[in-house]
């Protein structure tokens, strides 16, 4: 075991999953951020545990072949960016094996599988500049000036800085005109110690096919003196839309108010996401990197696969994103959404697009599905909601069990699982595996270049009767009676097909030749395990596969 301060040559072996350098000194494993795969670095120890330790860089003795200048000069000290110093290619296989390596530990799904369904990571061809939106912190220097830029990692002390190599070009414009204007007419900061001052953030927002920007002022207020000069050294800068406020006096880390207010123009900039258009208030939630959420979403829809009769559920959907994604090509499409604001954000959108098949409700994703599911079940004679194609998006700490419970029990033929933990997405599609789904496809989609953070985009399928149930079909063992052989199962099936367009298993087929007293054999219904699922024929199939038995003289 190592001691506090204690300092030593390491080689870098491993990345973890915050983007620290992992490597060992006789067999004791220290964990140094700003240390790349293939560097060996002198570091000092700053905190020891028993097994492991976290070290300080000190020195970079012999540096990675991945190791590159980082862009900003501020990398290292802010907290915005934690592998700016590692080569793109290498940090896009990190994020792949960061995703990959949680399916297997988590999930539990083996190496084999994954070899098999993963696939390249999606990266950018520019992988800087790339940010809609920011979120700028405002303090005050030594001499009293005012300052805004990004806080330190895992600090709130403010590194003074209007470039941000991840953000547009137009918010260093933006925030040396505020910071002009506060100086002027001696406008001061928020202080969280004291709880006293007025400019507390500015959240910029822009859009990337329309050009229109935003600029919302978190105050610690109700109002900000001398606006009127502030709004008219902001509009002469092109593509000005909205200039709003919000107010939070409350001392708390969250950084919007309740609400905001417009002090010029209007209350929203408008944006596009391939060819579907969104309006984007200062309290939505919209993707941070509009080229990757086109790329996101549209490998959301080819999983998707919709050939425009489904129906779909799109849980956690925010403003509508990807809900209108959808609504493309199915045939309807419910989202659910706890936040208010969102949903009056997405049925505005679906408006706005001419969209009547989308549909949305506010709440909590695991009550609104589970509740729709039961109330379905009472006023349609106990037949069981069917979704064609579930989606979920949910937040870093993934689905509730009761709401993959629910999921599975609409027995949607796909769900599609886009995840930015995957960490928690494993542990829900292991709960979503041993519940009847396989996983078909997994895709990574770097939405957050030089930073820890992925997406994830997987596709799992239903598993069909004949991956869990043992049915052997042939007509000796059956015991089959004269009038089952007036009709294969394949004159059924395809009887079935030509006239309702359905297609049908053996043992739907089976299970309604029961229905009607037909007898079919003792083991047609049994499980290949003890606790596997039966899954039960639906109504709509149950019909048809009725009116073939009658069309060939069986019933």
């Amino acid at each position: 075991m190592m001691q506090k301060n204690e300092t030593a040559i390491v080689t870098i072996e491993d990345i973890g999953v915050n983007g620290e350098g992992i490597g060992k000194v006789d067999g004791y494993t220290l964990f140094i951020k700003d240390a790349v795969i293939g560097d060996v670095v002198e570091a000092k120890v700053m905190k020891a545990k028993k097994n492991y330790g976290y070290a300080r860089l000190m020195k970079i003795i012999t540096p990675s072949k991945d190791r590159v200048t980082p862009v900003c000069t501020f990398a290292r000290k802010c907290g915005g960016c934690q592998i700016q110093e590692m080569s793109y290619e290498q940090q896009l296989q990190f994020k792949h094996n960061k995703v990959r390596g949680n399916l297997e530990r988590i999930g539990g799904f083996s190496p084999e599988l994954l070899e098999k369904i993963m696939e390249p990571v999606v990266g950018m061809e520019e992988p800087f500049h790339y940010r809609n939106k920011a979120q700028f912190p405002f303090g005050t220097d030594k001499e009293g000036n005012p300052i805004t830029g990004f806080y330190a990692g895992r600090t709130h002390d403010i590194i003074a800085n209007t470039d941000c190599a991840l953000g547009v070009a137009v918010n260093k414009e933006i925030l040396e005109k505020t910071l002009s204007f506060m100086k002027k007419y001696q406008i001061p900061s928020y202080d969280e110690n004291t709880g006293k001052g007025l400019i507390r953030h500015a959240l910029i927002r822009y859009g990337f096919t329309t050009k229109e920007i935003m600029v919302c002022y978190v105050i610690n207020g109700k109002h900000i003196p001398h606006v009127e000069e502030l709004v008219e050294t902001l509009r002469e800068l092109e593509g000005m839309t909205s200039i709003t406020f919000s107010s939070n006096t409350k001392r708390t880390n969250v950084i919007m108010g309740d609400s905001y207010e417009i002090i010029w123009g209007q209350g929203y900039i408008t944006d596009y996401i391939g060819d579907v258009k969104y309006q984007i208030s200062p309290l939505s939630f919209y993707q941070v990197n509009p080229v990757q959420t086109d790329k996101l979403y549209g490998l959301a829809l080819e999983y998707a696969d919709l050939k425009g009769n489904e129906t779909v559920w799109d849980l956690y959907c925010g403003i509508g994103t990807i809900s209108l994604f959808l609504a493309q090509k199915a045939k309807k499409v419910y989202g659910v959404e706890i936040i208010p604001q969102a949903i009056e954000d997405a049925k505005r959108n679906a408006a706005i697009n001419g969209f009547e098949n989308a549909e949305f409700y506010v709440g909590k994703a695991e009550e609104i599905l589970p509740k729709y599911y039961e109330e379905y079940a009472k006023t349609h004679d106990g037949e069981r909601a069917h979704a064609d194609v579930i989606v979920v998006d949910p937040p870093r700490k993934g689905c509730d069990e009761i709401l993959l419970h629910t999921m599975t029990e609409m027995q949607p033929d796909k769900i599609v699982y886009v995840s930015c933990d995957s960490a928690t997405l494993a542990r829900d599609l292991k709960i979503l595996c041993e519940r009847g789904y396989c996983l078909e496809r997994v895709r990574a989609v770097d939405q957050f270049p030089m930073s820890v953070h992925i997406e994830t985009v997987v596709l799992l399928s239903q598993q069909k009767p004949d991956d869990t149930i043992e049915i052997d079909l042939d007509l000796d063992e059956l015991d089959a009676t004269s009038a089952e052989l007036k009709a294969t199962y394949q004159e059924i099936k395809d009887y079935v097909l030509k006239e309702f367009g359905l297609k049908v298993s053996s043992l739907y087929i089976s299970q309604v030749k029961r229905k009607c007293g037909i007898e079919v054999g003792e083991n047609y219904n049994l499980p290949k395990s003890e606790n596997a699922r039966v899954p039960q024929c639906p109504k709509e199939k149950e019909e048809a596969i009725k009116a073939a038995l009658e069309y060939f003289a069986m019933i």
